[in-house]
């Protein structure tokens, strides 16, 4: 971890979840020699799993707190999942638009005890429930309402918006009196989001 400190990542709470979740156990088998590396690492069905000072981003702006409710939006290897459970989430709802991931991240979430629900589906329209946390693993062109309308009032809402090269990590808040605040981050190079339940892999 001391890498991960030396690009900037302060927060040791992500760094401890990092410590504790190791990365090699999420990525494709030919691939686990360089999970140590601060690069993103391709997936089946043409995914990417994200780099790890991006996904430490994210997770500083989502600022889990123990106990909170967490809608995350593409699975992929499900290592951000277990880095959520890691973190204290109470509950994870994971949705994935492609099976073979949903299937594979099943397992390895499995295997390490994380008991979040992960299921197939499109994750930008099927939105069930309120949420403390939602997290969307990709970049947009611009954030759906229905996601923030799921936050719970406190809530809070990160993902990525613009062009994958560069896009805005962009948060969303939902004050007590229900008014939504949006606050732009630094840059981040993340996958675009593809919308949308995947009718093969």
């Amino acid at each position: 971890m001391l890498a991960m400190r030396g690009r900037g990542v302060r927060d040791t709470a992500i760094l401890s979840a990092m410590e504790r979740v190791p990365r090699e156990r999420f990525a494709p088998a030919h691939l686990r020699r360089h999970a140590r590396r601060d690069i993103a690492l391709p997936l089946p069905c043409g995914q990417t799993m994200t780099a790890p000072t991006t996904i430490a981003a994210m997770l500083a702006a989502l600022a889990l707190r123990p106990g909170q409710r967490v809608f995350e939006i593409g699975t992929g290897s499900g290592y951000v999942t277990a880095l959520l459970a890691s973190l204290g989430a109470a509950e994870i709802r994971s949705v994935e638009r492609y099976a073979t991931l949903v299937e594979d991240a099943q397992d390895r979430l499995a295997a390490g005890g994380c008991g979040a629900e992960v299921s197939i589906g499109d994750g930008l329209a099927e939105v069930a429930g309120r949420y403390d946390r939602i997290l969307v693993n990709g970049t947009l062109t611009g954030l759906p309402p229905r996601l923030s309308e799921a936050l719970m009032p406190g809530g809070r809402l990160v993902g990525v918006v613009g062009r994958p090269e560069t896009g805005r990590l962009v948060t969303v808040e939902r004050g007590p009196d229900g008014a939504l605040a949006h606050r732009l981050g630094p840059k981040l190079r993340l996958a675009p989001m593809t919308p949308g339940r995947a009718a093969v892999l």
